[in-house]
């Protein structure tokens, strides 16, 4: 029944994205670089048509942030990697490295909670 929903529900994810939110988070070039770097310690495992994962996305998006994202659907590596890493395979899940050692944060509200908080309002 789930693929199902998310099949019917892809084409409203891809509409959502395209004409998704802008910006609101508007940072001096410094900072905005200051951000840049610590985005790079950061990756988001998901999939397109998830709602879940759009969520995040807008919410990345709204901040502005450069978080790399990995398709757990069409990339195997990034589905063994978050399986072998995290320990499940549920998106989106945020890779987060900190101090030498990995994090795997999952549920969409808590990732959004984590990223306000860190970048954010």
């Amino acid at each position: 029944m789930r693929p199902l929903i998310q099949t019917l529900l892809a084409p409203l994810t891809w509409v959502s994205r395209k004409l998704g939110p802008a910006p609101e988070v508007h940072r001096d070039a410094e900072t905005q670089a200051e951000v840049d770097r610590a985005c790079e310690a950061l990756a988001l495992y998901q999939f397109w048509s998830c709602p879940y994962c759009v969520r995040v996305r807008r919410e990345i998006t709204r901040l502005a942030l450069t978080i790399e994202i990995r398709d757990t659907r069409l990339d195997p590596e990034h589905r063994r990697a978050l399986l072998e890493g995290g320990g499940k395979v549920q998106v989106p899940c945020l890779r987060i490295e900190e101090g030498g050692e990995t994090r795997w944060l999952y549920e969409s509200s808590d990732i959004i909670g984590y990223l306000r908080r860190r970048f954010g309002e």
